[in-house]
């Protein structure tokens, strides 16, 4: 895929914000804590409705980038995310810390739909999923830097040091805007009256979007729950948790693109999330023979079930990118974005006390059975999506439907 100037000003407004967000999340709990004078518990709370405030939000801002252009809507959701991150250095007591929490929340889904909306804009159906995957890769490679220099001020400690990273991620946010800014405008669509938010009551995409939320459980493994299996269930080094962090991101940087390569209409989307699902199941019962083994044991099934977790990612990635603009109609792309991506949201507030009670109480049975789950979500997967596309073109009958 040729890279074009529309292609580049996305790529670097995602590594602008990512390289902020970053460091924010390798220090926020601690600053929150420490620095805030917030307790742990309030923290983790704040947090929870914040997210869920924001993917109650992610649907109606999407669907104003559609009614108003999704240009100008991503630009003023990127200042608004840039104000919320300041916000957070001024909180000093726990209700001004949800509503901040609330509008950072909601910002951010809003801006990820409607950049999502710019993308389908700007982009031929045909290139949509390789640009999402390198668009990816610069994300974790942002990621990666943003959480070195995090760590840079998590070991000063000081109180300065966690301002100067809350200062990084504002800015960068800033700069998202201004790239954002300099993209070409996409018209608005005209929708068609459907009595207010139609992809609520499209129940074949919300199948397809649930269906996507149960494969997204995974993400709190390498943040979560691998580092308590490692350190409750197994002899392997603490320090491989680290390892598999940067074994996941450096995959994902380097090979994304590729995974997603031949990764085009809806068969081949269903194809690669059915086979990530029996990649993930294989990586499951990998992760379920380091139980109990000696530490070196443990340690090379951990890495090679990380290997295979970090191949079912980039796999069930690519298909559930091409399924979410494949199956949403042409003149609501931000408004169906917006509910696909709640999925994100859902999986990582309920994933942890889900994936901690399966995995992590329940041993090697909670390892087979979350693959068996992920298998039958992945198959499922195919008769969901065509009956969303028959949907969909059953609902276009008569109009020109759109090249997808």
């Amino acid at each position: 895929m040729t890279t074009t100037r529309p292609q580049r000003l996305l790529a670097l407004a995602q590594l602008s914000n990512s390289v902020g967000d970053g460091a924010y999340h390798t220090t926020s709990a601690l600053y929150f804590t420490q620095v805030a004078g917030l307790a742990p518990a309030r923290v983790g709370l704040g947090l929870t409705v914040g997210w869920a405030a924001g993917s109650l939000a992610g649907v109606p801002l999407g669907r104003l980038a559609d009614r108003r252009g999704p240009r100008g809507t991503a630009v003023l959701l990127a200042l608004a995310t840039g104000c919320a991150v300041a916000s957070f250095t001024l909180v000093r007591g726990f209700v001004p810390f949800v509503l901040v929490a609330c509008g950072y929340a909601a910002a951010q889904s809003g801006l990820a739909a409607a950049r999502q909306a710019l993308l389908a804009g700007l982009v031929s159906a045909g290139e949509r999923t390789g640009l999402l995957a390198r668009l990816q890769a610069t994300l974790n490679a942002g990621l990666a830097v943003g959480a070195g220099l995090g760590g840079l001020a998590l070991h000063a400690g000081t109180r300065t040091a966690y301002l100067a990273v809350f200062a990084v991620d504002a800015v960068g946010f800033l700069v998202c805007a201004l790239l954002l800014l300099g993209l070409p405008r996409v018209a608005p669509v005209a929708v068609r009256p459907r009595g207010g938010l139609g992809v609520l009551r499209d129940r074949p995409y919300a199948l397809v979007a649930l269906l996507n939320t149960v494969l997204l459980l995974r993400l709190p493994l390498l943040s979560l729950v691998l580092p308590l299996w490692i350190t409750s269930r197994t002899g392997a080094p603490v320090w491989l948790v680290s390892a598999l962090f940067v074994l996941n991101t450096a995959a994902v940087t380097l090979f994304q693109v590729r995974a997603a390569r031949g990764v085009t209409g809806r068969d081949g989307a269903v194809r690669a999330v059915r086979r990530s699902g029996w990649v993930m199941c294989a990586a499951c019962a990998v992760f379920a023979l380091s139980a109990g083994a000696s530490p070196w044991v443990a340690a090379g099934a951990l890495v090679l079930g990380a290997v295979l977790q970090v191949v079912a990612e980039m796999g069930q990635s690519a298909g559930s990118w091409q399924l979410s603009f494949d199956l949403a109609p042409a003149d609501r792309v931000g408004e169906y974005q917006g509910f696909f991506g709640t999925g994100v949201t859902v999986a990582r507030t309920s994933g942890p006390l889900v994936l901690t009670w399966l995995l992590v109480e329940w041993g090697a049975p909670g390892w087979l059975l979350l693959g068996g789950v992920t298998v039958a979500a992945s198959y499922a997967m195919g008769p969901a999506a065509r009956r969303a596309s028959a949907g969909r073109d059953a609902g276009t009958a008569g109009r020109p439907v759109p090249v997808s």
